[in-house]
């Protein structure tokens, strides 16, 4: 058996090499399987596979836009109805009827709060010195580190900035119940309060799973610990991702939450159930009708894809 030479192996059978041209009509060489040469250049190859990319990214974010419109506005037809029940709840219970907390006979300088919480004179005035140390911290580290993290990521913001301190009632009533409970000393109980500071990033519900991981990772590069975080996602009354962080140096705690538009909104409607549960002064029919309302509101909530698998720690 005879073996073709190299410089005769595109030689036709009849020795006539010019024959290709004539069979093609162009002068093109056909390629295996009857395709033709690439005749683009590299740039053109580039810039054709860019437009390609970029009008299916642009597909894919009309068909996002779109699927979140849609859960927008069920949620809009939804929250309607919520409102609406809640406004019979008010009411059935008219908050001004509330019995308000009787400070009549209290000394000066003392503190009293709602389910009988009493801090005496000595002990409310070291709260409240505790309480301005946590505003330093806030002021002079905390905050800015939160405002340098939200600058790197344009398509989430940090929302209701403007309440970032709990407020001094809330605390003096955890302070209450984890002394009582724990049988801490004022400041103890105020270190151990998780939200003093509270933070919120609010993300489209396309971006959240990977805004949420992201902020984390963040969170960690600016030298905060991570606590704790509970995935509420797959619960009856609460939907969102809350953690805990520790600032090192100081050993202040913080709280930021990640949460959608709509799951934010339905966080500020059920606040007052929630707020109102927490006073320990409602009889068990009306406890019954405010969590048949916060699960009523947390069910219309959609799940961004991807958030309910995020881990709790620890």
């Amino acid at each position: 058996m005879g073996v073709d030479l190299p410089e005769e192996a595109d030689v036709p059978p009849d020795g006539h090499a010019d024959r290709r041209d004539d069979q093609t009509g162009g002068g093109r060489t056909p390629r295996p399987g009857g395709t033709e040469a690439e005749t683009r250049s590299h740039e053109e190859c580039y810039n054709d596979l860019r437009v390609a990319v970029a009008t299916e990214k642009s597909v894919t974010a009309q068909r996002i836009t779109a699927e979140e419109q849609a859960a927008a506005d069920t949620w809009n037809v939804k929250v309607t109805e919520s409102r609406w029940l809640w406004t019979e709840y008010q009411r059935k219970w008219p908050p001004e009827e509330r019995r308000p907390v009787d400070r009549s006979s209290d000394p000066p300088g003392s503190w009293r709060g709602e389910g009988d919480r009493f801090l005496k004179v000595a002990d409310n005035s070291r709260v409240d010195a505790a309480c301005d140390l946590i505003a330093e911290r806030e002021r002079e580290k905390i905050s800015p580190a939160l405002r340098a993290i939200e600058s790197q990521d344009p398509d989430r913001h940090l929302i209701g900035f403007d309440h970032r301190k709990k407020g001094r009632d809330r605390i003096k009533e955890k302070v209450c119940d984890t002394v009582e409970e724990r049988d801490r000393s004022p400041e103890d109980a105020v270190s151990l309060v998780p939200d003093a500071i509270r933070y919120t990033f609010q993300y489209r519900e396309s971006h959240y799973t990977q805004g949420v991981w992201a902020d984390i990772a963040r969170l960690k590069d600016q030298g905060f610990e991570l606590d704790k975080l509970k995935n509420c996602w797959s619960k009856e009354q609460y939907k969102g991702i809350n953690s805990q962080w520790i600032e090192p140096d100081s050993g202040q705690r913080f709280e930021v939450q990640f949460h959608t538009r709509i799951s934010f909104e339905a966080k500020q409607l059920t606040h007052d159930a929630y707020k109102q549960l927490r006073t320990y002064q409602v009889d068990r029919f009306e406890e019954l009708v405010l969590e048949a309302f916060q699960k009523k509101v947390a069910s219309d909530v959609p799940v961004p894809p991807g958030a309910a698998d995020v881990p709790d720690f620890p």
